[in-house]
């Protein structure tokens, strides 16, 4: 998975211009090459200063560059962590460590980017780059809605969005690792049964097997 997502992403970034777009099926299904220098939606932390303290960052170099190492230093946390959590699930029966493996390939495609796409594309990047400056490249556009939000929505009402981000394929398997946990979270955790039911596992293991009469203590006395 990581090596198809930095394929398509080496040749969108090879063959097309920032902004650049096609159709795929209409205007609904687009490939539209963007580089996103935050986190989701392409919020950086100079957003959330702003929307949620109150502090506003003006040096524009600053900000954009505190979050990509920011983000790129959190996203090498998080794949150690998962490393660290799939070598646990090992021996688990269920669907959980095909999920949780899904998560950790996308994350890995992604810190490649923000790791060295910065580095290896500088010539061509229209952005200070440099290694642990790399942008992610996303390039999958589902044009289902756009708009602006109601002035009443808190924090993000007056502005204009999309239904749905521009993504790629390490994003894709991350939502789709997280969606699935949630969906089948009681099959994946499932524990076994002796574990499930333990009153029933100690009745097996105390109750004392059944052994046969012995015929001398059966006779009455006489």
């Amino acid at each position: 998975m990581v090596v198809v997502d930095q394929i398509v992403k080496l040749i969108v970034k090879m063959n097309m211009a920032i902004g650049q777009e096609f159709e795929v099926l209409g205007s609904i299904f687009k490939i539209h090459f963007i580089e996103n220098p935050g986190a989701a939606f392409g919020l950086t932390i100079a957003h959330v200063y702003e929307a949620f303290l109150g502090i506003f960052m003006d040096d524009p170099y600053l900000s954009d560059a505190t979050a990509k190492l920011i983000l790129t230093l959190f996203s090498l946390f998080a794949v150690g962590f998962i490393i660290y959590y799939l070598h646990a699930l090992r021996n688990m029966k269920t669907a959980l460590p095909i999920y949780v493996s899904l998560i950790l390939g996308g994350a890995i495609g992604n810190i490649i980017d923000r790791v060295f796409y910065g580095s290896w594309f500088a010539e061509m990047n229209d952005y200070e780059g440099g290694l642990m400056y790399g942008r992610v490249v996303d390039m999958f556009y589902l044009d289902i809605w756009q708009g602006y939000l109601p002035a009443w929505v808190p924090f993000l009402g007056n502005e204009y969005y999309s239904l749905w981000p521009i993504f790629n394929i390490a994003d894709a398997a991350i939502s789709v690792g997280i969606v699935a946990i949630i969906i089948f979270q009681k099959k994946l955790f499932m524990l076994p049964e002796d574990v499930q039911h333990p009153e029933a596992s100690l009745e097996s293991q105390v109750t004392p097997p059944a052994t046969e009469a012995n015929p001398a203590e059966e006779s009455p006395k006489s």
